[in-house]
């Protein structure tokens, strides 16, 4: 009778442990990517669809509903590309469901979260609505409205020389983003450590030298729902003797 009460909470616990590893490692079909040779040579069936693995939020956060990648913001946490990416331009549309919503798309990414923020390494390119800085005053004042434009930045211990300085991180040097129901536009070119954002057609931020310049894709769920479409990543060629990273 004793053994049965020990090895039942065990078979539990290892059950249960079992149920949270299969669930972060479900996978979606969302976005297309191809080789720019390809494009360039026209060649037929050279497109691929993207999988994407759960990394640390819940299995409902993220579906898909026809065209769109819908995330419901809740809980905090990332999914993954299932595969690394290192030169490449990311063409993506999205749109915030809620007044000062917080998203975004980490590039060159680790995909491994930090216990305390819940997010990864990488070079974040931030998607936040309009009313962010409203909601989140600093000593009774907003932040730069900069901020909502399209901010780039190194998380996670990811490092990054701005194009246009606010601290650390690199502000638009043009406000473009549209509010809530909207859709906005990034194309982001990602060459060797530099960054150059695209925010609704116009060249607006930038990064460089980049400590980490190749990585997974990651999105980011924050809080707010938001949903994604037309994510379309063209491949380019690969550095030289570029070492391997450790992920």
């Amino acid at each position: 009778m004793k053994i049965y009460k020990f090895v039942l909470p065990l078979l539990l616990v290892l059950s249960s442990n079992h149920l949270r590893v299969y669930a972060q490692s479900e996978s979606i079909s969302f976005g297309h990517a191809v080789a720019l040779e390809n494009i360039i040579n026209k060649e037929a069936g050279g497109e691929h669809s993207l999988r994407w693995l759960n990394v640390n939020t819940d299995p409902g956060t993220w579906r898909v509903d026809g065209e769109l990648l819908k995330c419901t913001g809740k809980p905090i946490g990332v999914m993954r590309s299932e595969k690394i990416y290192e030169n490449f331009i990311l063409h993506v549309e999205w749109r915030h469901m809620e007044a000062g919503g917080n998203s975004g798309v980490f590039i060159w990414s680790d995909a491994k979260p930090d216990a305390k923020t819940r997010l990864p390494a990488g070079v974040e390119v931030q998607m936040l609505e309009l009313d962010w800085v409203n909601q989140h005053l600093q000593d009774g004042r907003k932040p730069p409205i900069a901020y909502v434009h399209g901010e780039l930045f190194g998380a996670g211990g990811t490092t990054t020389i701005p194009d246009n300085p606010r601290g650390e991180r690199s502000k638009s040097i043009e406000n473009r983003c549209k509010g809530k129901g909207e859709w906005n536009t990034y194309d982001v070119i990602c060459v060797d450590g530099t960054v150059k954002l695209s925010v609704n057609g116009r060249f607006v931020n930038g990064v460089r030298n980049a400590s980490s310049k190749k990585g997974y894709l990651c999105l980011e769920s924050e809080g707010a729902e938001i949903h994604f479409r037309n994510f379309k990543i063209i491949e380019l060629p690969p550095n030289a003797d570029v070492p391997k990273p450790n992920l």
